[in-house]
């Protein structure tokens, strides 16, 4: 008895049966179909979450492939740093990937709160899309600094040190905390421990949960419209559906943006400086990650005394209450007083415009 070879055509059509029998495939296409797409000239901006959604993944996979290989011990992280760097077939490129990546994902991340803030999104009923999306940006920072710690080398080690040592001047609990992810009073095998599992287990916990109720926010209230688009007479309004025709053109964002990466990591790969020595006076002009520049900047350019306070501290609540305005605009700016709408406009402006100028003055300085 000769056996014919199934279709491509027939296998899909059974694989189709199959699960339509046992998924809730027809509700799921009518849920992704029923998702719309404003068309406006600010549309440009709605890719930048699927972008850092990307970006995540590639984190995640290549965080995965490192983790085979790196050993979170100060007698053996640097090594087993170098050993992927240099031994093992393409470790370089998936480490330089790692930390490309990084860098991009929190870029795009920025760019995607700004974008989202300026256009009003946090807006009832989004309050809660808008404070998820606050909190995995914290999230992600904080993928950021502990992440930056497990290489061991010289800069990564004592700017966690400074890092840790600032965070310990935060009123009330600032000491506490510092002294819970050291492991002690200094920064130790206790400290690389403790960052490697907040990185690797912790973590992601939390953004996966985060992610998971922030995408289901997003679908819940559909994409936000900027009022230019929403003050339109309906026949005015032009809209695309998000699957497929915008989800295609995500995927096409996703490639250019992932040929970008490749290039940044082949072009110049992410360097390992020496291994980290405690006892060693702190390198000459060490600074933090861009992401973490301008607020490093305003610290140091803080005053050693404001009056009977330290500088630091005084920075330290003056960067705190600029926090609690981002949590706290969409209960300032409803959307039914225009002044208050300019207000949360220019302290969006001047915030953005801090970040930028501390930043190029903290690599410049």
């Amino acid at each position: 008895m000769v056996s014919h070879p199934v279709s491509p055509q027939k296998f899909a059509a059974r694989l189709n049966a199959f699960l339509r029998e046992r998924l809730p495939l027809e509700e799921l296409q009518a849920l992704a179909e029923k998702k719309k797409v404003p068309l406006h000239k600010h549309s440009l901006w709605y890719y930048l979450g699927g972008i850092a959604g990307m970006l995540l993944g590639v984190q995640i996979v290549t965080g995965l492939l490192l983790m085979v290989y790196y050993v979170p011990e100060i007698t053996s992280a640097h090594a087993s740093i170098l050993k992927i760097n240099t031994q093992i077939n393409f470790g370089w490129f998936v480490r330089s990937l790692h930390s490309w990546g990084a860098n991009l994902m929190i870029l795009a991340l920025f760019v995607h709160l700004f974008s989202t803030y300026f256009m009003k999104a946090y807006r009832k009923p989004r309050e809660l899309t808008w404070w998820t999306g606050l909190a995995l940006m914290g999230i992600c920072l904080g993928f950021g600094f502990t992440g930056y710690l497990l290489p061991w080398d010289d800069v990564s080690f004592f700017a966690t040190k400074i890092g840790l040592d600032v965070a310990s001047k935060v009123p009330f609990a600032g000491n506490l905390i510092a002294y819970m992810l050291r492991g002690g009073d200094a920064v130790s095998q206790a400290t690389i421990s403790r960052f490697f599992v907040i990185h690797v287990a912790i973590l992601p916990i939390l953004l996966i949960g985060l992610l998971g109720g922030h995408l289901l926010m997003v679908q819940v209230h559909n994409i936000s419209e900027p009022n230019s688009f929403k003050n339109l007479e309906p026949a005015e309004k032009t809209y695309e559906k998000f699957f497929p025709t915008f989800f295609l053109k995500d995927i096409l964002v996703w490639i250019l943006c992932l040929n970008a990466l490749f290039g940044l990591t082949m072009l110049s790969p992410w360097s390992l400086g020496p291994e980290a020595d405690p006892f060693a006076p702190a390198p000459i002009g060490i600074k933090p990650e861009w992401y973490f520049l301008a607020p490093f900047q305003f610290l140091k350019m803080m005053p050693a005394m404001v009056g009977p306070i330290e500088g630091e501290l005084v920075g330290l609540v003056l960067m705190s209450l600029v926090a609690v305005g981002f949590v706290l605009v969409p209960t300032f700016d409803s959307g039914a007083s225009t002044a208050r709408s300019r207000a949360a406009t220019w302290f969006g402006i001047v915030v953005v415009i801090s970040f930028a100028v501390l930043s190029i003055w903290g690599v410049l300085s």
